[in-house]
């Protein structure tokens, strides 16, 4: 029998015309959803290239046009692996242009859900300054910082970089009024190595370049791994059933991050500033006041009345 998780809403999937993102676009559609495709191939509904502003604004209002009562869900799949400025652009740019130009379609949902496909490779480490210049939302700047690195021959951190800034962009918004005091859930998936087309004629086209890839990304579930579970996990976490969980970078990734990170992300606790001490002090003192039993006049405290 077909699952009705999603049944009666409405998504918009990027990336819908190759690997994960069509996948995560079959499954919707199977289990009852109207799902928007967007994309540059024949079988998107909504052609735009989320390199250029323009296509950016094309499909935001595409949306709004063939979903003019709201929507339910984003999977934003849409992204490029080259060692160029045209990672900046799709991975970071279109995605977050594509996020705020339907924040008001997804605020008319009763259940509004965004997931945002990430990367394993976010584990490594990224080039501080693309990183920075990203989360500045400075496109001219970031592209810039990405030509350099292109021509100090340090293309290679482009595309985790933007991973990154994405992660960081998720977390730091996640609990913002205009996304969580909306009631919009936002958290990103990041895959591991699994096997794409892309991922199969790049990174694992051949048996030494798979080999530094599995030294840099170990996955001890298998490299690569299969593109069927990210999907169920993006289509999961696109439900009603997946509320009270925001701002999460959830890595399907056969493990690495586990072998790679180990326990460090839970290692040290959370450092208060000196203002939220002050106020836990003072809501917990507040709190001793309002526990203590009030005194009736005349009373010793003891259940008894003084003599007179």
């Amino acid at each position: 029998m077909r699952s009705t998780t999603h049944s009666d809403r409405v998504y918009v999937v990027t990336g819908a015309d190759s690997g994960i993102g069509a996948r995560v676009a079959e499954l919707l559609t199977e289990r009852g959803a109207r799902v928007i495709r967007c994309g540059l191939g024949d079988e998107a509904e909504v052609h735009a290239d989320l390199a250029r502003p323009d296509g950016r604004a094309l499909l935001v209002d595409a949306v709004r046009a063939l979903a003019p009562d709201g929507v339910d869900g984003l999977a934003l799949v849409a992204g490029v692996g080259v060692p160029s400025a045209l990672s900046v652009r799709v991975n970071y740019f279109g995605t977050i242009a594509v996020l705020e130009g339907l924040r008001p379609l997804l605020a008319a949902s009763a259940a509004p859900r965004v997931v945002a496909v990430s990367s394993a490779s976010a584990l490594s480490a990224g080039d501080d300054a693309l990183v920075e210049t990203l989360l500045r939302g400075d496109e001219p700047g970031a592209i810039g910082v990405a030509d350099r690195l292109v021509a100090a021959g340090r293309g290679g951190a482009i595309y985790r970089s933007t991973k990154i800034a994405l992660n960081r962009w998720v977390r730091r918004h996640a609990g913002d009024d205009e996304w969580a005091g909306r009631g919009i859930l936002l958290n990103a998936v990041a895959p591991g190595i699994v096997a794409t087309e892309t991922a199969m004629s790049t990174v694992l086209a051949s048996e030494e370049q798979a080999k530094v890839v599995a030294t840099a990304l170990p996955q001890p579930l298998g490299m690569p791994g299969p593109v069927e579970p990210v999907a169920e996990q993006i289509a999961w976490l696109l439900t009603p059933a997946s509320a009270f969980t925001t701002g999460q970078i959830l890595f399907v990734d056969g493990g690495a991050d586990a072998v790679l990170r180990g326990e460090r992300p839970y290692a040290d606790g959370v450092r208060y500033g000196p203002l939220a001490v002050a106020r836990m002090l003072f809501w917990s003192a507040v709190a001793r006041m309002k526990g203590r039993p009030r005194r009736r006049l005349g009373s010793t405290g003891h259940g008894t009345s003084p003599r007179r």
